[in-house]
């Protein structure tokens, strides 16, 4: 089941105090970029992020999910109604995500 443009574009709106913010379609979802590195992404219709220490931190009672079959299991953030949680979630796990790989050129 393909994720919703409508919840896309919820989510946009609920990080648009955080500048960077990029979402790439792919294959139905959507990956969710932080200043150039992978946060997370949205997966029928659901805000995952990447198990970094902060997000545990920050929902410890976070339900770890899979984004679709074979995947490694990531972090529902159920709390998307506020914007200055997902700010202070995001804000707190980039220094934990991995740089961006180099593209080969």
């Amino acid at each position: 089941m393909a994720s919703d443009k409508e919840y896309m574009e919820f989510i946009k709106k609920q990080l648009s105090d955080l500048d960077e913010i990029s979402f790439r379609p792919m294959m139905g979802e959507y990956i969710v970029h932080y200043r150039g590195k992978i946060v997370g992404g949205i997966y029928d219709d659901r805000f995952l992020v990447k198990p970094t220490a902060s997000a545990k931190r920050l929902m410890p009672d976070a339900s770890a999910e899979l984004p679709y079959e074979g995947a490694k299991e990531m972090l529902l953030v159920d709390n998307v109604d506020s914007r200055s949680f997902l700010t202070e979630l995001l804000t707190a796990m980039y220094d934990e995500l991995p740089a961006p790989k180099k593209k080969k050129g």
